[in-house]
């Protein structure tokens, strides 16, 4: 199992695994440099990461065993783990151009019902008599569509902000300096 010490507000994460595989996911068949790391592992560095301040560059400091560290030797974990952040980065940048995608098309679709739905609200109040009903019939109209335009406005103000931190945080583990150690403690 990983034995995760409490990480620092310096920038630094700290893991301390007995075997390089609980770092990787076991049934990834990817070249290792490929590979995703374990669900646990990812879950514990991005959360520790989203702790971290802003501005600090992050250290990742991995503990192994002395004989799995020097059995494991040869192999770029460091690279492996930028590699698997920088992928992640992309991944959610290719979801925000979909999302933006879909926001400009539901954005043109909302405004056209929208100015529809006006227009015939207008066109209905002016040939129908005053009254209750016709009131109801109008405002039918406008509701439907202010509707029309809710999921792009849902998309353009709340839907981005959260996947542009994550970009930002996935960037940040892309770029850390990660390295491994031995520890002779550790069995």
């Amino acid at each position: 199992m990983m034995d995760m010490p409490q990480t620092k507000r310096d920038g630094k994460i700290e893991m301390k695994l007995r075997r390089v595989s609980q770092l990787l996911h076991t049934l990834d068949p990817s070249p290792f440099r490929e590979s995703d790391l374990a669900v646990e592992a990812e879950e514990y560095i991005v959360g520790r990461a989203s702790e971290l301040p802003k501005g600090a560059p992050i250290r990742i400091l991995i503990y192994l065993p002395t004989a799995e560290s020097a059995q494991d030797s040869k192999l770029d974990i460091a690279g492996a783990i930028r590699n698997y952040f920088d992928l992640r980065s992309q991944a959610v940048t290719r979801e925000m151009r979909e999302l933006f995608k879909t926001g400009r098309l539901s954005l043109v679709i909302g405004v056209t019902v929208l100015s529809a739905c006006l227009l015939l609200g207008w066109l209905f109040a002016q040939r129908v008599s005053e009254g209750p009903i016709s009131r109801i019939i109008s405002e039918r109209f406008l509701i439907f569509g202010w509707v029309a335009i809710w999921k792009p406005s849902e998309i353009f103000l709340y839907a981005w902000p959260p996947l542009r931190r994550r970009r930002k945080l996935y960037r940040r583990l892309a770029d850390a300096n990660v390295s491994l150690h031995a520890d002779a403690t550790l069995k």
